[in-house]
């Protein structure tokens, strides 16, 4: 269970990292960004509404990537128990 767990956070934060990538190389309506936009944008946007950009920067991923490390982490320690 707690593979799966690490699986699933590993896959997520490469996720995250692939869909800020791919928002510099490719248009907005190809098909691989819309599929990932799909699924991270909705954990995106709670995070901008909190923590807006700084100088035009989005440091948004940075964070959702921090939380599911950190949630995963926690996650794993109660299920070690």
């Amino acid at each position: 269970m707690i593979e799966l767990l690490r699986l699933l956070v590993n896959v997520l934060t490469w996720m995250v990292i692939l869909h800020v990538v791919m928002s510099y190389f490719l248009p907005p309506y190809h098909v691989l960004r819309e599929g990932l936009e799909r699924i991270i944008e909705p954990l995106l946007s709670p995070i901008r509404r909190i923590m807006p950009p700084v100088a035009g920067l989005d440091f948004s991923p940075l964070v959702l990537i921090l939380l599911i490390n950190l949630l995963g982490n926690m996650l794993a320690n109660l299920l070690s128990f």
